[in-house]
């Protein structure tokens, strides 16, 4: 039998509001995510393979706009040369009657829609066996379905939506899908949805995460699966995502140099699409850390968001540190507590590092004034 080859994504979560952030960059990752259906077109293309399995949350909610929906189907019907196979997830389960029933009006005709179990053709000698999920939650392992029969010799490929591992963290929860779920149903790939990190199960069973990631939990790029089943499968991850989400940590010494530092952790291209949540640690002298918070103020425009916590830095500071804020009245005296709170040991380390942050943004306030 020949090679087949196909592009395994899930997780796109067309219409995501992304509360919290300001409306600019609200706009462009929306926009992104609508982006990465012509994306995964041309990963899809240029890996050679013919097919795009969406392994569940193509939608981000059971009841869409009308013009995500719209422009999603118009976007995938562009790319008639390939098929794109749609499977229910979590956030766009079976329960979401009115979305299918609208997908189903009038769906793009390289559109194949999966919202039954029953075993599908994707091809000469090869068979999707899906899982589409029916509920949010829907409580049982819905790949046992995937255990179904199909022509002798065709090969299985399984396409579900949920949870091997426990992905919430909650001490003794159980997942649904059992990780050896390829081998009992004797699929020779299993592609599976609802986590957004990329993760590798088995050498056949894994989750392709999100081909545009929408938060800082995955540092890695967002990226898709091409898949080639030939004697076994072969796994190839294709970067698709537009936006990178940064976590870097800066641990900070008296006399460092803050721009090499920068330069190390902070991307130095496309910063415009980067959103990035700095963490500072250590300790510097009052004047570093002022140095430090206006260089910090003068990057984050480059960034399509940037924030900065450095709650956890430490300050270094001297009674003659003090005259640069005020040499006597009132000014003197809050700078005057706020040091002693700084290194008062009966203090919680929370109260001592809130006392050190309103000490150096009071010196950095007076030397704005000052200057």
């Amino acid at each position: 039998m020949t090679p087949f080859r196909f592009l395994h994504t899930s997780d796109l979560h067309l219409g995501r509001a992304y509360g919290g952030y300001p409306e600019g960059i609200r706009h462009r990752l929306r926009e992104a995510r609508h982006g990465a259906i012509s994306r995964l077109a041309k990963a899809a293309r240029d890996g050679g393979a013919g097919v795009v399995l969406l392994a569940g949350d193509t939608f981000d909610a059971e009841t869409p706009a009308p013009d995500t929906l719209r422009q999603a189907l118009s976007a995938m019907g562009e790319e008639r040369d390939l098929t794109w196979v749609l499977l229910p997830g979590n956030h766009d389960s079976l329960a979401a009657s009115e979305l299918w029933r609208r997908i189903a009006q009038d769906p793009p005709g390289n559109l194949m829609v999966l919202t039954s179990e029953v075993p599908v053709a994707l091809a000469p000698d090869h068979w999707l066996l899906p899982a589409p999920c029916t509920q949010r939650r829907p409580g049982r392992d819905l790949t046992e379905a995937m255990s179904a029969p199909t022509p002798q010799g065709a090969r299985r490929i399984g396409l579900g939506h949920g949870a091997i591992t426990d992905f919430s963290g909650e001490e003794g929860a159980l997942g649904i899908i059992p990780p050896d779920r390829a081998a009992r149903s004797g699929l020779d790939y299993l592609a599976l949805g609802d986590w957004h990190g990329q993760m590798q199960v088995t050498p056949t069973t894994w989750y392709s995460g999100t081909p545009e990631p929408d938060g800082f939990k995955h540092d890695a790029p967002g990226s898709a699966l091409l898949v080639t089943l030939g004697v076994t499968a072969e796994v190839t991850p294709v970067e698709t995502a537009q936006f990178r989400w940064r976590r870097p940590a800066l641990d900070l010494l008296p006399g460092e140099d803050l721009t090499a530092r920068f330069a190390d952790i902070l991307p130095q291209s496309r910063a415009r699409d980067h959103l990035v949540r700095l963490t500072v640690t250590g300790r510097l002298p009052l004047a570093d850390r002022a140095a430090l918070e206006a260089a910090l103020a003068a990057r984050a425009p480059d960034f399509g968001w940037f924030a900065a916590d450095l709650s956890a830095l430490g300050v270094e500071a001297l009674p003659e540190d003090l005259d640069q804020i005020d040499r006597a009245g009132a000014l003197r005296q809050a700078a005057e507590v706020l040091l002693a709170e700084a290194g008062d040991a009966t203090l919680s380390q929370s109260d001592r590092d809130t006392a050190s942050a309103a000490l150096a943004r009071l010196y950095a306030l007076s030397q704005e004034v000052q200057a």
